[in-house]
């Protein structure tokens, strides 16, 4: 075996490739991502409402609590909805710094990461014919 060919193999074996996601496929990812974020920061309910699975898990670790063991912040679709039509998250268009990451996609299944500068989710999307929805969030408010 040549340098070079062994190089190339031991390269391949330490950095496999990144799985191919159909360019359709990560848009409409990105766009529900976008829908959740974005709908929050203009205060939009209903974009909000179409990004979310209707029995969807929103989940903020507490940790230990006088009430409760491995404690968790939860909150529903109908929540997050009403949260955004009060405007909590409402933010002025210039100060909008958020990115949606692709983390996996298998099947009908996803894992995507957004920031903004005041939280992290982390989402399980679902497809649902050729919709996806946001199933699971696990977030974290950042430091303020």
């Amino acid at each position: 075996m040549t340098p070079l060919a062994l190089m190339l193999a031991v390269a391949g074996a330490t950095n496999p490739a990144a799985p191919v996601i159909d360019p359709a496929t990560r848009a409409a990812i990105e766009a529900t991502c976008l829908d959740y974020v974005d709908g929050q920061l203009e205060g939009d309910p209903a974009r909000v409402a179409r990004s979310l699975h209707p029995d969807l898990a929103k989940r903020a670790i507490l940790g230990d609590t006088p009430d409760e063991r491995l404690g968790l912040r939860r909150m529903s679709k109908e929540e997050l909805v009403e949260l955004t039509r009060q405007g909590a998250l409402k933010t002025p268009k210039v100060q909008w710094n958020r990115r949606c990451t692709l983390l996996d996609v298998t099947g009908n299944a996803a894992s995507v990461r957004l920031e903004t500068p005041w939280f992290v989710d982390y989402f399980h999307m679902g497809r649902f014919g050729e919709r996806w929805v946001i199933v699971n969030a696990l977030w974290y408010s950042k430091p303020r």
